[in-house]
């Protein structure tokens, strides 16, 4: 009996270790959000599993092109967050995994949208609006006129006073320039881009960028999602931020797994942790004020609520086709970029 019991209890210790071996592992993760919310969410994680994160923060099209480079031989396990338009675009390439998470019917119907029109190769874990922060005290003390709308920010007095990252490193800025495309029509946004370019004094690289550089008085005014320019109010700098008059898009920020990935069962691991409430719910304690996608998450009191904000009828599908984004980005190069140089 002795000897059955103690086989028994080694039998479930030698069971438990080969369990906590496949736990355990690293997990190769490309971050796409402001730098702090990604190591919240590093640290967070850690401390609930047995699992080292390589983590490398990067904007969404520099995430985009590097998970392209390394088709082949992937290095990256999962990409978490950044705007859904290259998430869409790395699914339709088949450059990333499908998966359907047991989480999946606790989100909002917009992130599992996002999920089924791409396969289920990436899924929405928060939303956000575009538009744009101003710094108040620069606009009082050179007087400047408040610019709510997409048409304002044309005004001459606004030269070299305004900032927006560029659409081929940024998400953001994507955002931007294909939000601006379905208000307007193809040619009128490009014609409204190329009068923009006389009041931009920089395309950054980081979406958020050009809100912080606003926040400390660069420059007067920076496009990027409201919840950026919120971010930095709640910093404590003077920022204002504005959803534009005409409407405007919004972002589905997204996560998806790489194809081939070397860690697949520790990326399906973060994968299912990100999705609930109570980890969505602490992406405001890093002053990060997405709608969070699942339903029963904690919404920041404040993040800007879609139903006080003019939206349209983003086309997600159509913008993160690969063909339709590499037209734009080359348009935006031969006639925006080539000015800005």
């Amino acid at each position: 009996m002795r000897l059955t019991i103690l086989s028994t209890l080694l039998f479930a210790g030698t069971s438990l270790s080969a369990g906590s071996a496949l736990a355990a592992g690293e997990l190769n993760l490309i971050c796409a959000a402001d730098v702090v919310i990604c190591e919240q969410m590093q640290g967070d994680f850690q401390k609930a599993h047995d699992i080292k994160v390589n983590m490398v923060r990067m904007s969404s099209g520099e995430a985009y092109a590097k998970i392209r480079a390394e088709a082949r031989n992937p290095k990256t396990d999962l990409w978490w967050a950044g705007t859904g338009d290259p998430h869409l675009q790395a699914a339709s390439e088949g450059l990333t995994e499908e998966y359907k998470s047991p989480m999946l019917d606790q989100l909002q119907d917009w992130a599992k949208s996002q999920a089924e029109s791409s396969g289920f190769k990436t899924v929405g874990v928060y939303a956000g609006a575009l538009g744009w922060g101003y710094n108040t005290e620069i606009f009082k003390q050179k007087g400047y006129k408040e610019p709510v709308c997409w048409a304002d920010l044309l005004a001459p007095e606004l030269k070299g006073e305004i900032q927006i990252a560029n659409p081929n490193s940024s998400g953001t800025a994507y955002t931007a320039l294909a939000s601006l495309v379905q208000i307007m029509g193809e040619d009128k946004a490009f014609e409204y881009l190329k009068s923009l370019n006389a009041n931009i004094s920089q395309y950054t690289k980081s979406g958020s960028a050009p809100v912080k550089a606003a926040a400390r008085g660069e420059t007067g005014l920076g496009i990027v999602f409201m919840h950026d320019a919120v971010a930095q109010t709640a910093e404590g700098f003077p920022v204002k931020s504005i959803a534009p008059c005409e409407g405007t898009g919004y972002e589905i920020g997204s996560m998806s797994i790489v194809k081939g990935a070397r860690n697949m069962e520790n990326a399906k691991t973060w994968y299912d942790w990100s999705l609930k409430p109570e980890v969505q719910s602490r992406m405001k304690d890093a002053k990060s004020f997405q709608l969070p996608s699942n339903k029963t998450a904690e919404i920041p009191k404040e993040a800007p609520r879609f139903e006080d904000i003019k939206l349209i009828d983003y086309d997600f599908k159509t913008y993160g086709d690969p063909e339709k984004r590499k037209a734009l980005l080359e348009r935006w190069d031969r006639e925006i970029g080539a000015a800005a140089n």
